[in-house]
């Protein structure tokens, strides 16, 4: 339906060739991205660095929560049995409990 050779006809009334508006869209979003990493503080060139740190922050961040969520519940555990063989000592008055 659209020939490629034909220009497209755009907003401001201008005529373009596809190429030129694909090109311009191009320039655009990448200018977009160079403005975005700025904002963020990522534009002088070690931005993949920087995210790839970040990452593996995060990574250690949830592997020492579910670390601490192991122990928490391993303490607990041990906590809730080591109770239970004291009270069955007492119950059988091997440690001297009740008469």
């Amino acid at each position: 339906m659209t020939d490629p050779d034909q220009p497209a006809l755009v907003e401001n009334m201008l005529l373009l060739r596809k190429e030129d508006f694909d090109d311009l869209l191009e320039r655009s979003a990448e200018r977009g991205a160079e403005r975005c990493l700025a904002h963020l503080g990522l534009e002088n060139g070690h931005a993949a660095r920087d995210i790839r740190e970040l990452r593996d922050l995060i990574e250690a961040w949830r592997e020492a929560r579910h670390t601490a969520w192991q122990t928490f519940v391993k303490v607990l555990t041990t906590g809730l049995l080591a109770a239970l063989l004291v009270g069955a000592a007492i119950k059988l008055r091997v440690l001297g409990g009740g008469q």
